[in-house]
């Protein structure tokens, strides 16, 4: 990161007097802390150990990995997410839990909608500069809640409450052009949406499309299923 920058390491500091309130002891330095699991150096790697837990996941053959106290320690010092996230704020929708990883794993950033805005994108691009995360997964799912009241006010003509109003509003140009497309509106809204959500993360982000360039990140799009707990690749 330029010089001119904000560091996470400056910004740390710059709230070292709140981590007190909060109860933060002192500890041993960032790179002190390690993984648990061997570490991930590829994003194709990266890619394949986020599929390897959907798959335990929907056979009822979940690890539930580092997720105690201890691993919270260990933690601690400092994180080495391996992988973003972008998804949504459903509930239903945990990333650890999906892909069966677990403390320190990875990186989350959740709306609803899944919407890549100002805030979202700097958050990403905190974790490649700072933590070298090798993966980003934009995570839609089925039925999603915010592409259906989208669908629902260009339907009628009227308008979300309150700041309900901001996401369909960013959702409404995605959507729109897909509604007479054959098949469920909501589900063709969805696909369009992470589509437009992976385009995003490159398109508005120099950082990103520079280590995607590099070989050293990449960008996916996924589609999880409610009914089944599957996670697959389209985008």
């Amino acid at each position: 990161m330029a010089p001119a920058h904000l560091s996470r390491r400056s910004l740390l500091a710059a709230g070292s007097a709140a981590a007190v309130a909060l109860g933060a002891s002192a500890g041993p330095s960032a790179a002190a802390a390690a993984p648990a699991d061997n570490p991930v150096d590829t994003p194709a790697e990266a890619l394949r150990r986020l599929q390897a837990g959907n798959r335990r996941f929907t056979s009822g053959r979940g690890r539930h990995p580092h997720q105690g106290l201890s691993d919270l320690h260990r933690l601690a010092a400092g994180q080495h997410p391996f992988a973003i996230t972008v998804g949504c704020a459903d509930s239903r929708v945990a990333p650890e839990v999906l892909f069966d990883q677990g403390l320190g794993d990875l990186f989350d950033n959740r709306v609803a909608g899944n919407i890549v805005d100002d805030l979202l994108l700097g958050s990403v691009e905190f974790a490649v500069e700072e933590f070298g995360s090798l993966l980003i997964v934009v995570l839609g799912h089925e039925r999603c809640g915010a592409i259906t009241a989208t669908i629902d006010a260009i339907h009628s003509g009227g308008t979300a409450p309150g700041h309900i109003g901001t996401i369909v509003d960013a959702l409404r140009p995605i959507v729109e052009p897909v509604l007479d497309q054959p098949g469920d509106p909501v589900e063709n809204g969805v696909r369009a949406n992470i589509a437009a959500q992976v385009h995003a993360l490159s398109a508005r982000s120099t950082i990103i499309s520079e280590k995607v360039h590099q070989g050293a990140l990449r960008v996916v799009g996924a589609r999880y299923d409610l009914d089944n707990g599957h996670a697959s690749l389209v985008a």
